[in-house]
């Protein structure tokens, strides 16, 4: 009897220390998920977290300084190079974008185009915020061949490209413009930051805080979504064009980076870029020397139109040279789809502010993302 006894009272005895060690690992992870944008934590894993943090424009619902016409807490916007038959994906976008964030936040568009904007256009657009919109043409020389580039050279290669977008001058124009030009267009000279939009794609999470206040108060200079690889074909000698950039100036380069990420054990490239048409930045990393002389030593290779150097490895390669891991952002929280690839949450089928399929989704679970997870 006593046995037995014995027997129930330290069976309890393990229940409740068992409970207690599972509560104790609860809070530890509530307190932890506490200011993590995927707001993963065991109670509100489908609920972002930072929504409850004003500090970064949580919950903001009518506040002056987010009105259509307030001073913004960040000098930001959202920013896009569009033509004017995209007026329809352009809507279509900015719906959604209203609709999850920017009804609430009332950050300002600002909308280039290599030809003026038309009355459709600008009608158009207008329609689908309370935000302000500027429109731009872009300046002379930042749209077309470079004086040294061989015209005659770069239609050889579009001729025989076989690879995505290879047949398209326009393209590769877009290409240089977004590497070297879009931070220097004179509406964008009084931002601090900028997020870049597309047409045609679809943001499947309501988001309820400021991502630019969010970047500006932790410090970071350039947040992503989607990291695949590159076509090997339109990046032939990319990388030996920028490691031929680092042996040129060694001084530009900072001891600590995450250089690692691009960089197999052997040297090689690994192709892994951030996807630049969903990309938050602080424009003052662009407006850098080091990036400049980057984009001036790669201009002049001509590698934009000798091959199809795409505005994303471009970035991608002088985030990783010239940033610190602590420096760049994984917006995670941010479901996200443009055409061919797509980042959805996990979780976001069943319940939460998100609405998509993880498994049509599954950027995540890239090569490229996976290894950026693993880079100290």
């Amino acid at each position: 009897m006593f046995g037995s006894r014995r027997a129930v009272a330290l069976s309890k005895f393990v229940a409740i220390i068992a409970a207690f060690v599972l509560f104790l690992h609860l809070g530890i992870v509530l307190f932890s998920s506490r200011n993590n944008t995927t707001g993963q934590s065991i109670f509100d894993q489908w609920t972002n977290a930072l929504s409850r943090e004003k500090a970064y424009g949580g919950g903001a619902n009518g506040e002056d300084q987010y009105s259509p016409t307030g001073v913004k807490p960040v000098k930001a916007a959202l920013v896009a190079l569009v033509r004017n038959q995209d007026l329809y994906g352009m809507r279509m976008t900015m719906r959604e974008l209203e609709d999850r964030w920017n009804h609430k936040y009332n950050y300002p568009y600002i909308f280039l185009n290599d030809k003026p904007f038309t009355e459709k256009f600008k009608r158009g657009v207008q329609d689908m915020t309370k935000a302000k919109i500027h429109f731009g043409q872009l300046m002379p020389g930042t749209w077309g061949y470079p004086d040294w580039v061989d015209q005659i050279k770069a239609k050889e290669e579009r001729d025989n490209a076989k690879y995505i977008k290879g047949h398209s001058e326009s393209y590769r124009f877009m290409c240089r413009f977004q590497s070297g030009f879009v931070h220097k267009h004179p509406l964008l000279a009084d931002l601090e930051f900028y997020w870049r939009i597309e047409p045609d794609v679809n943001y499947y999470c309501d988001i309820d805080y400021d991502p630019f206040l969010y970047m500006k108060t932790n410090g970071l200079k350039y947040g992503w979504n989607i990291a695949p690889t590159e076509y090997e074909l339109t990046v032939r000698t990319l990388w030996n064009t920028t490691l031929d950039f680092i042996q040129k100036n060694p001084d530009l380069i900072p001891k600590e980076n995450m250089f690692d990420w691009v960089r197999n054990s052997d040297g090689s490239y690994t192709k892994c870029h951030f996807w630049s048409n969903f990309e938050i930045v602080d424009l003052s990393f662009y407006r850098g020397p080091q990036y400049e002389a980057y984009f001036r030593h790669l201009d002049r290779a001509g590698g934009f139109f000798y091959e199809r150097w795409g505005d994303a490895p471009v970035h991608s390669l002088a985030v990783s040279m010239f940033l610190k891991k602590s420096q760049v952002h994984y917006f995670n929280d941010i479901g996200y789809r443009h055409p061919a690839m797509a980042h959805c949450p996990s979780g976001s089928k069943e319940r939460g502010k998100c609405l998509c399929d993880p498994q049509q989704g599954g950027a995540d679970t890239f090569f490229c993302a996976r290894r950026w997870r693993s880079i100290s």
